[in-house]
């Protein structure tokens, strides 16, 4: 993506997102893989407070903020030369300023803020700068939540850096104090009409100093297995800290009155010798609000930047016993609790803090060299946007780890609850970010799946109740779910090279694909037919080519799988069943440009589609290829169909469209509808959500239009996802479906594989690229690439064809790089860890 300048020169448009203090919907969420969240929005806003197991967007804590003392010295550098400026550390309020209290006392709306802010996003990394006259220096904020490819444990740590940057560009020495001021965000049960929290249990903070870390630590009286026990912590290695471990409480706005003035005179904070004030009684829910600051202090000369460095924590380690979302999971087990993950691992949100200060510089760097390798890379930068925005839902609230290390995820999060729950298998179907950043994840919920939610007969439970060892879920079976887990099996195998995992698991899923042949073709003939429930959780009847792509993707990985384990009688049938079976199925169903439904009578059922053009029409075709298993339909008809897609769902502008559905783009925004009837036959009721737009399905038809060579058209549809999410109509780091945070949205990643044309088999100790013109900028090649063992760039250049490993290792007997102009170069025999550079021979060009 890249515009012309004046001069004719071309200048790059880089990924991310640049945001003024207007983009009032923009909130870059912190934490990491199944701890909860806090956001940052574009103000330099604290937000979104979601830490205690559940989502709650809109959040807020009162009096929780940042504030910037600063004070010019004279000539002499004794005393202040001018007025100190007191500030809170956020941009002014844009408004609209509306409420049932205009603002409440907790958001401090009438203290003095910042002139503007320039928020950029590049997720995982955030900055803002701030700009204000007044102030006599410049402050930059860089927030974060360490993520390091392949390690889901140093990408699950429950906390965050806020580091603010603070610039002198005066001629004098300036004193500054950077403070941050945290209400107790534990035991919250409610929040009253004036927007303050109500607790259950006596919330306390106090002021700790441990030698190596010092700062606030934030706890209950609740027991420690109750569901709403926790504690937090805001912390600092800065040894030269003033601290108010407890503010003043009162009816009234005595604390912040006090904390305000106290911070304006010179820049330190004392001590409370008393916290509350007897008489008359007043309200628990006031007074029981617990509220501390700490501060750094530093001496900035002219010229000098210096670093305030916070990490911010947490720790709600139990999790109620039960999915508590909207399909009725729960089986009356939520009076129990089960452990977080990451609580097996910190004792609590100061032993985290802990391991955030201590492991700090290796966390970063590695942070950073992901970040890099994204940002600085040759990807197109609206594929670069979408899948680092997008892997935001893997740390958000839709997703969490239980004590071992399970994976579990909702499908979305709603605003107060999960949604839609089990690890929903048709709704993951189209996830490739965590199979290829955090592959054992996705190595845990295929166990979960085949191993505890695949019945003797094979039937499989597409919602999984067994992470909490619950009672089975009963209903319809998933056709696309189920058949979608078993490719997903071979893609796990494939990537990690775990026979034993494959071992596992292999019985199961030589039920899970019997059980089709058995319960979806009613007459025997290879293609399915009978009662197919499906992701747009309804059930479609009759032959379609979305059952039946998944059904023969499914056969070709089973079929490769039973060749490895040594079933070559099972080898051969699954093998020839899926030849047979999509001869038969294109014969009966493309229709010269698409694959339509066979149905004898369209309107015999509701929720069916008929002639239409269904944006998912081959998306086992697409899954077949992200795991590398090449066509399992004919590859000119696969490409003429997508082609269909692009060309009869895309609109460029959906101002006329008619919709009675959910709404997800509309006016003059652009995107791709899940049907279109280009032919006429559009049923009288048609199936459910099919006029909708959802970001997941539009990557993946995105992707599936690259691997067929139509990159141009995936692209168009891929940038018309993220204009949509531009910080003022919506969020750029969370894209909306059934709930904020969507899995499905996670289909981002297939760009970066499509266009890397990354062939990577464990097992076969191989790995291949291919790269699409697409992928290359001036000649020069700069792309991401990962592996069960290790991750780094691969680059080409004048100078050849280069692999630098950046985490992990690589030990491979072939790489192959195949260049877009013909030639390929290799390497054999690789043995490299972190930091290593292979070269690989020049092209022999044919």
């Amino acid at each position: 993506m890249a515009t012309s300048t004046s001069s004719g020169a071309t200048a790059v448009i880089r990924a991310g997102r640049e945001l003024g203090p207007t983009a009032t919907v923009a909130a870059f969420p912190l934490g990491g893989i199944g701890t909860g969240n806090v956001s940052i929005g574009s103000r330099g806003d604290l937000r979104d407070w979601e830490l205690a197991n559940q989502p709650d967007k809109g959040a807020t804590l009162p009096f929780t903020c940042f504030a910037i003392r600063a004070a010019v010295a004279d000539a002499s550098g004794s005393a202040a030369a001018r007025e100190p400026v007191t500030r809170i550390l956020e941009a002014r309020i844009p408004g609209p300023h509306e409420g049932d209290q205009g603002y409440d006392a907790g958001r401090m709306a009438g203290l003095p803020r910042l002139a503007g802010s320039r928020m950029r996003g590049e997720y995982p990394l955030l900055t803002i700068d701030f700009d204000d006259d007044d102030l006599p220096v410049q402050v930059r904020l860089t927030a974060f939540t360490p993520l390091v490819p392949l390690d889901a444990d140093a990408s699950g740590i429950p906390g965050a850096v806020l580091r603010y940057t603070v610039t002198n560009t005066t001629t004098a020495p300036v004193d500054v104090t950077v403070v941050g001021s945290l209400a107790n965000p534990i035991g919250i049960t409610g929040r009253n009409v004036f927007h303050f929290p109500e607790y259950a249990g006596e919330p306390t903070v106090e002021f700790t100093d441990d030698g190596r870390l010092r700062g606030l630590r934030f706890g209950t009286d609740l027991p420690a297995d109750d569901p709403r026990f926790g504690t937090a912590a805001l912390t600092t290695t800065d040894e030269s800290v003033t601290v108010k471990p407890q503010w003043l409480s009162g009816f009234w706005q005595d604390g912040v009155q006090v904390f305000w003035d106290d911070l304006s005179a010179d820049g330190l904070l004392e001590r409370e010798t008393a916290f509350s004030i007897d008489e008359p009684p007043y309200p628990d829910w006031f007074t029981k609000l617990r509220v501390g600051s700490l501060g750094i202090v530093h001496r900035i000369e002219p010229g000098e930047s210096r670093d305030f460095e916070f990490q911010l924590s947490w720790s709600f380690p139990n999790r109620r016993r039960a999915w508590h979302g909207n399909i009725n999971l729960d089986n009356g087990n939520d009076d129990q609790i089960v452990r977080n993950h990451y609580a097996t691992a910190f004792a609590d949100a100061w032993a985290a803090a802990r391991h955030l200060a201590d492991n700090l510089a290796e966390l970063e760097s590695a942070t950073r060299e992901f970040h890099r390798a994204m940002y600085d890379g040759t990807l197109p930068p609206e594929v670069v946007d979408a899948t680092m925005s997008t892997l935001v839902a893997a740390r958000s609230t839709t997703c969490f780890r239980l004590a071992g290390g399970v994976f579990a995820a909702w499908e979305g999060s709603f605003d107060h609850s999960g949604s839609c729950e089990g690890t929903c298998t048709h709704v993951w179907n189209y996830a490739q970010t965590l199979a290829h950043l955090f592959p054992e994840l996705e190595r845990s919920a295929r166990r979960t799946e085949f191993l505890h939610e695949t019945r003797d007969d094979g039937r499989m439970n597409f919602r999984a109740n067994s992470v909490f060892g619950n009672e089975p879920w009963d209903f319809h079976p998933a056709v696309d779910g189920q058949l979608g887990a078993v490719v997903r099996v071979y893609r796990e195998w494939r990537f990690s090279g775990d026979d034993t995992f494959l071992a596992d698991v292999w019985p199961a899923v030589v039920r899970a694909v019997d059980f089709a042949f058995s319960e979806w073709d009613s007459d025997g003939d290879g293609v399915l037919d009978s009662k197919q429930h499906n992701t747009y959780d309804i059930e479609f009847y009759g032959a379609n080519s979305l059952a039946n792509s998944m059904f023969f993707a499914a056969l070709t990985a089973a079929s490769a799988m039973a060749a490895h384990v040594g079933d070559t009688d099972i080898a051969e049938r699954y093998r020839d069943a899926a030849t047979r079976g999509a001869e038969r199925m294109d014969a009966l169903l493309f229709n010269g440009e698409y694959y339509e439904q066979r149905l004898d009578d369209l309107d015999a059922r509701r929720y069916q589609y008929g002639t239409g053009c269904l944006s998912d029409q081959v998306f086992g075709q697409l899954l077949a290829h992200v795991a590398g298993l090449g066509h399992v339909l004919p590859a000119d008809h696969v490409r003429s169909a997508v082609k269909a897609i692009h060309e009869h769902n895309f609109r460029a502008d959906l101002t006329a469209h008619v919709s009675v559905q959910r709404t997800y783009a509309l006016n003059d925004e652009a995107g791709l509808l899940l049907c279109s009837w280009p032919r006429g036959g559009r049923p009288r009721i048609p199936f459910v959500y099919s006029d909708e737009v959802w970001s997941g399905i539009e990557y993946q038809v995105a992707t599936h239009l690259v691997y067929e060579g139509l990159a141009d058209e995936g692209l168009e549809i891929v940038r018309a996802v993220r204009d949509r999410h531009d910080g003022h109509r919506r969020n750029p780091w969370n894209e909306v479906e059934c709930g904020n945070h969507y899995a499905r949205s996670l289909a981002s990643w297939g760009l970066v594989l499509a266009l890397t044309g990354v062939d990577y088999h464990a097992s076969e100790r191989r790995i291949a690229f291919a790269p699409h013109a697409a992928a290359i900028r001036d000649g020069e090649l700069r792309v991401i690439f990962t592996t069960g063992s290790g991750w780094g760039e691969v680059l080409s250049d004048v100078s050849g064809v280069r692999l630098h490993l950046l985490g992990g290792r690589l030990d491979l007997d072939e790489v192959r790089f195949e260049h877009p102009d013909g030639g390929t170069s290799r390497a054999h025999s690789v043995s490299a860890r972190a930091g290593d550079i292979v070269a690989l021979a020049a092209p022999d060009r044919l």
